[in-house]
């Protein structure tokens, strides 16, 4: 991207991608076990694989798709993901597996109650996004963040959290306010 990137931006943008995705027909994508199926999804594509996979991640019936030896060597020169997940890093929810995915289909992003910083989170979505050409960017959040609880407390106290712990409160404030 040539311009500067603000959170509002990304954030309307991110909006905006969801919303036309899910308003532009359906159309099935090449065969999903091939080393380079992900090129060429379009956004509506994209969530149509995320939604299908949570759905088996739910129910339990996962398939576990590209994570064949195959599929590595086919990717150890180039990738292909087709969605940029930033996501929390809570270990209850790892992309991967509640979008039940596998290797080389998801550029993930994780960080403290998905927060987006002014350079590495949001040069990381930017990179996902221009170089590696995901058509679909997804906010993921969850139930019980740990984070975010965390800075609803040190805001209702009036305190401070340790070290760069406080830069999470911070990003947070405004939400919680």
């Amino acid at each position: 991207m040539s311009k500067q990137v603000s959170r509002r931006w990304f954030l309307r943008s991110a909006g905006v991608g969801a919303a036309a995705a899910m308003a532009e027909p359906a159309t099935a994508a090449a065969s999903l076990h091939e080393p380079n199926s992900n090129v060429g999804l379009n956004p509506k594509q994209a969530l149509r694989l995320l939604i299908a996979g949570n759905r088996r991640w739910v129910t339990g019936r996962v398939t576990h798709p590209h994570q064949s030896v195959a599929r590595r060597k086919a990717l150890s020169h180039v990738q292909h993901p087709f969605a940029t997940i930033v996501s929390c890093i809570d270990s209850r929810v790892p992309p991967e597996l509640v979008f039940d995915r596998g290797i080389g289909d998801l550029a993930v992003i994780r960080t403290g109650a998905q927060v987006l910083d002014d350079g590495v989170v949001l040069g990381s979505v930017e990179f996902a996004s221009d170089h590696l050409e995901t058509p679909l960017i997804v906010i993921m959040g969850h139930q019980r963040c740990g984070a975010v609880k965390a800075a609803i407390e040190v805001i209702e106290s009036g305190g401070t959290a340790p070290g760069h712990i406080q830069s999470v409160v911070d990003a947070l404030r405004p939400a919680y306010a």
